[in-house]
C-alpha cells in the first residue's frame, strides 16, 4: 500500500464510505483498497474495538468482517478452552477466517496453526497477527479437510482443534442444517475425535441445539452465547471420548454480564412448569441464550416463578427475584381484549413500546387494531395468560427492585 492511500485512509477515517466511493480520489490513491480498509476499521470499532485501535492493522471486505467473531464472544470461547486445554497442547483453528477467534485463543497453548483455505485472509493474519502479539503462530493456506489428512500422517500428540464451518451455499444462501454447511463436520467427526482431545465446533444459533447433539458424537458441553441480548453463537464442545459420561451440560450465556444458566436436557424433559392462574405483581422474560436452548419448564424449577401460558415464555411471581437470568418488569396494568377493558387500559395513550409474546397477531397488525404509534414513555406486552388474550403495561426494572 503506497503512501498516498495510507494518507487517504487517515485523512478519512470517520468518512461515509458510500459517500467516498462517488468521490474522485487523487490518482496515486488506490481507492477500492482504501474504501475497505476505512469501512474494516469502522466495523472493528463496533465490533473488535481492541484491534481497531491497534495501528498497522489491514481489514478484509465487509463480508469477512460481518461474519468474523466480536471481542466479546472470542474472549467467552478463551474462557472455555482454558479449562480444557491439556498441558503442552497445539492448537488449530482449521476456518480461521479474520482470526479473531485464533488471536484470542492461540496465546493459552504452546504452538498454534492458523488455517484457512483463502489466500487473502492468510495474507492478512501473517500481516496482523504479530501485530496481534502471536508473534510465533504459523499460517497454513489449505483447507481443513486437508489439513485433517496431514495431521493423520504426523505422530499422535495433544490438540485442541477449532472448527467453525461456513453456513451459506454456493449461491451465497444461509443454510439450517449442519450437513449443508462447508466443511460437513457430520462427516469430519470421526476425524475430529481421533486427531484432538478435545474439539470446539462453532455453529449458528439458528441450528437446532438438539438436533446438533444427535448428529455428533462426543458432546460433552454445549454453550449458547447471547451479547446484549441478541443470541450469536453456539458453541459445541466435542471429546476424543465417542460416547462422554452423561449427556452434556448447556450452558446459556449471557454477555457482557457473563451471567450463566446451566442446565441438561433430561432435566428439562422431566421437569414440571407451574401455570400461572392470574397475573402477579413482577414479569419476567429469560435471556434469548435460554430460550435458544428451551430450558422453558427448567425456570420454574430454579426460580420461584410461574408460567404465563405453554406459548407464551413469560413468567411472573410476586417477590421480586433480583437474580433472574433475564428481563423484570413490574406490572403496572393489565387488560383482556374485551374493548371496554382495553379502552380503560389506553385511556390516554397514543403511543407506546409493543412487544407481542406466545400472541396471535404480528405487532404491526396489532399496533394498527390499538391505534398506536412507536414510541413514547409506556411499554406494552401482547401475550396470552390461561389461554386468554391479555394486554400488560410494564415498567423495565433495570437493577434492583427499590
Amino acid at each position: 500500500m503506497n503512501a498516498a492511500t495510507l494518507d487517504f485512509i487517515q485523512q478519512h477515517a470517520q468518512d461515509d464510505v458510500r459517500q467516498l466511493a462517488l468521490r474522485t480520489a487523487p490518482a496515486e490513491v488506490d481507492l477500492r483498497t482504501a474504501l475497505t480498509q476505512i469501512e474494516g476499521r469502522q466495523l472493528a470499532a463496533r465490533k473488535i474495538p481492541t484491534w481497531a485501535a491497534t495501528d498497522g492493522l489491514l481489514f478484509p471486505p465487509r463480508l469477512a468482517m460481518e461474519q468474523c467473531s466480536s471481542e466479546a464472544t472470542a474472549r467467552y470461547k478463551q474462557v472455555v478452552l482454558r479449562e480444557k486445554r491439556p498441558e503442552d497442547a497445539s492448537f488449530i483453528d482449521l476456518t480461521a477466517g479474520f482470526g479473531v477467534d485464533f488471536a484470542a485463543i492461540a496465546p493459552l497453548f504452546t504452538s498454534a496453526t492458523y488455517v484457512d483455505k483463502q489466500e487473502e485472509l492468510c495474507r492478512l493474519a501473517r500481516h496482523n497477527l504479530p501485530l496481534l502479539g502471536c508473534t510465533k503462530a504459523k499460517v497454513c493456506c489449505t483447507s481443513a479437510e486437508e489439513m485433517l489428512d496431514a495431521l493423520a500422517k504426523e505422530p499422535q500428540q495433544k490438540r485442541v482443534l477449532m472448527i467453525d464451518p461456513a453456513r451459506r451455499d454456493a449461491a451465497g444462501r444461509k443454510v439450517a442444517l449442519i450437513e449443508a454447511c462447508t466443511p460437513d463436520v457430520c462427516r469430519l467427526q470421526e476425524q475430529l475425535r481421533a486427531l484432538a482431545d478435545y474439539t470446539l465446533i462453532k455453529l449458528s444459533p439458528m441450528l437446532d441445539v438438539t438436533a446438533a447433539v444427535r448428529a455428533l458424537r462426543g458432546i460433552e458441553e454445549v454453550h449458547i452465547v447471547s451479547v446484549e441480548g441478541e443470541c450469536k453463537e453456539l458453541l459445541l464442545v466435542m471429546t476424543a471420548d465417542s460416547m462422554p459420561p452423561s449427556a452434556p451440560a448447556i450452558h446459556c450465556v449471557n454477555l457482557p454480564s457473563e451471567s450463566t444458566f446451566t442446565f441438561q436436557m433430561a432435566e428439562e424433559e422431566a421437569a414440571v412448569a407451574q401455570m400461572a392462574e392470574h397475573l402477579c405483581k413482577y414479569l419476567y422474560e429469560p435471556n434469548a441464550s435460554i430460550l435458544k436452548a428451551g430450558a422453558f419448564k427448567t425456570i420454574c424449577q430454579r426460580y420461584p416463578v410461574c408460567k404465563l401460558s405453554p406459548e407464551a415464555h413469560l413468567y411472573t411471581s410476586d417477590q421480586f427475584i433480583a437474580d433472574f437470568p433475564g428481563r423484570r418488569w413490574r406490572i403496572l396494568d393489565h387488560a383482556t381484549f374485551n374493548k371496554k377493558e382495553l379502552k380503560r387500559l389506553l385511556a390516554g395513550i397514543t403511543a407506546a413500546d409493543l412487544t407481542v409474546r406466545g400472541f396471535p397477531m404480528p405487532v404491526a397488525a396489532l399496533r394498527r387494531q390499538l391505534r398506536l404509534s412507536e414510541g413514547g414513555q409506556h411499554h406494552l406486552i401482547a401475550t396470552t395468560l390461561a389461554r386468554q388474550k391479555c394486554l400488560l403495561r410494564v415498567e423495565r426494572i433495570l437493577h434492583h427492585e427499590p
